[in-house]
């Protein structure tokens, strides 16, 4: 189980760092949208190019951002029926549901996004707006957004089981799941540790 954890926590770090990254898309599409308007209205210059851009970003944040949304565990609960568990029975209901549903939810979403990722590169797929956009990177978000959420819940799957057999701590109850990077700077502050202490001492 220890393999399974050490796993586990670098799953965390990679959903972490992602989540982390894909922010700054969201101050990207600010700015082209407050770009875009300023060249209507100030030169009337327009680009369905900007236009598109900023629903790509969107769909960016969206898609990639998934899996830190399970790390963090800010997904969407039925908590009137979540906070009436106790926390063994929670962490059991969401063992169930990352086996049964969730998982196959993003196999399925994967194995049947790709086809079209794949047709839309060979064909050279365009917008159907003026000055549009190529479509495949946007519909590759979607085959990579699920893959980034399905290997989070592995993750997942391996602290509740982890919790349930009494080898972790309830990631459930804890914010951020004792965060990834939480787990980080533990990491680097053991290694800090242990370096000081084998400096021989002056």
């Amino acid at each position: 189980m220890g393999t399974l954890l050490g796993l586990s926590r670098i799953i965390d770090a990679v959903s972490h760092l992602i989540g982390k990254s894909v922010i700054w898309l969201i101050l990207a599409a600010t700015l082209i949208s407050a770009g875009n308007a300023v060249a209507r209205k100030a030169f009337n210059i327009g680009s369905n190019a900007f236009l598109e851009i900023q629903w790509y970003l969107f769909a960016a944040v969206f898609m990639l951002g998934a899996g830190y949304a399970f790390l963090q565990n800010a997904h969407v609960r039925i908590d009137v029926i979540a906070n009436k568990l106790g926390s063994r029975m929670r962490n059991l209901v969401d063992v169930i549901g990352i086996i049964v549903f969730l998982l196959p939810l993003c196999y399925f979403m994967i194995t049947y996004s790709w086809p079209v990722v794949a047709g839309a590169y060979a064909s050279g797929e365009m917008s159907s707006n003026a000055g549009g956009l190529i479509r495949w990177p946007v519909y590759a978000l979607v085959p990579a957004g699920f893959a980034l959420l399905a290997l989070q819940s592995v993750s997942e799957l391996i602290k509740r089981i982890a919790f349930l057999r009494n080898l972790g701590p309830d990631s459930i109850a804890h914010d951020g799941h004792n965060d990834a990077e939480d787990h980080i700077h533990a990491t680097l502050g053991d290694a800090s540790s242990n370096n000081a202490a084998d400096e021989p001492k002056k």
